[in-house]
C-alpha cells in the first residue's frame, strides 16, 4: 500500500503542482487549503507524511505542528515544512516545534520527491 500524504498550502498553484507531483510518485494524496483543514485531516486521516506550508489562514502550519506534537499517538507522524519563510529564525523556529525537514520555496520538484522518499524511508 502506497503511504498517504497530506499537502496542506492555502495557494491553489502550489497545492495542485504538488498534488500531481505526490501521486505521480505513486502516493495517495489529501489535500487542505488552510492549517485548520491540515489539523482536522491529520486527526481524522492520519497521513504517513505532511507537507506543511506556514502562512495559511485560521491556523499557521506553526500552529498545526505544535498541536500534532502535543499527540502522543501522531509522534511517528512525519512533517516536511514546505514554505516561503526562509529565514534562519524561522526554520529554527519549524525544527524546534518538531518538524522533520524544511524546504523553502522556491524548491526544485527533485530535491522535494528526494525528501519525501527519505522521510518515508525506501519501503514507503
Amino acid at each position: 500500500m502506497s503511504a498517504k500524504i497530506l499537502i496542506a498550502d492555502d495557494e491553489p498553484n502550489i497545492l495542485l503542482s504538488l498534488e500531481f507531483l505526490m501521486k505521480r510518485e505513486g502516493y495517495q494524496v489529501l489535500v487542505a487549503r488552510d492549517g485548520q483543514q491540515a489539523l482536522d485531516a491529520i486527526l481524522q486521516q492520519q497521513p504517513d507524511l505532511v507537507l506543511l506550508d506556514v502562512m495559511m489562514p485560521i491556523k499557521t502550519g506553526f500552529d498545526v505542528l505544535q498541536a500534532v506534537r502535543e499527540h502522543d499517538e501522531l509522534s511517528a507522524l512525519r512533517i516536511l515544512m514546505l514554505t516561503a519563510k526562509g529565514r534562519d529564525t524561522d526554520m529554527a523556529k519549524g525544527l524546534a516545534l518538531g518538524a522533520n525537514d524544511y524546504m523553502t520555496k522556491p524548491f526544485s520538484t527533485r530535491e522535494l520527491v528526494d525528501k519525501v522518499r527519505g522521510l518515508l524511508g525506501a519501503g514507503a
